[in-house]
């Protein structure tokens, strides 16, 4: 799996979207520390052990870098960054019950643009799965020659 660029001077407007799944219950919101272990233990159970631990530091940063979806006072999303390297978007996942709401798009959108507010230029989505999706979703294209990237030797 390649890395993609996203260049974060071109994001597309994303508060109407975040309006949107607000108006259907669902919040789009940093997350604060004092919700790190509810968000690492649901990241864990639903995901894996790696992005649970990479969640974990995206929480030691100030601003916290983990992004959450709540809806009916449930996480049903988050989404992290520069959790495994400076300047890096990732993991991210929803929950299988709240797939295709927009929910990913939204979360995806909310960290890059903090990400943007906070200086950075470009954002690099490591290991991507569905290219097509971060391609529509924030204009990210393929890094060539970037598999495996700064995986390579991961434990």
């Amino acid at each position: 799996m390649s890395d993609m660029l996203v260049p974060l001077y071109k994001l597309p407007e994303h508060r109407s979207l975040l309006q949107k799944l607000s108006e259907g219950g669902i919040d789009v919101r940093r997350a604060i520390a004092p919700e790190k272990h509810k968000v690492a233990g649901w990241v864990r159970e639903h995901f894996n052990e790696r992005w649970a631990d990479e969640c974990e530091v995206a929480f030691a940063h100030i601003p916290v870098g983990c992004w959450i979806a709540v809806e009916k006072g449930e996480l049903i999303g988050f989404a992290c960054y520069d959790s495994t390297c400076r300047g890096f978007f990732g993991p991210t996942g929803v929950s299988e019950a709240a797939r295709g709401k927009g929910v990913g798009k939204g979360l995806l959108l909310a960290c890059l643009h903090a990400m943007h507010a906070e200086g950075y230029g470009y954002a690099v989505i490591g290991g991507v799965g569905p290219k097509e999706f971060y391609a529509n979703a924030a204009g990210a294209i393929e890094i060539p020659d970037s598999t495996p990237g700064i995986y390579k030797g991961i434990l």
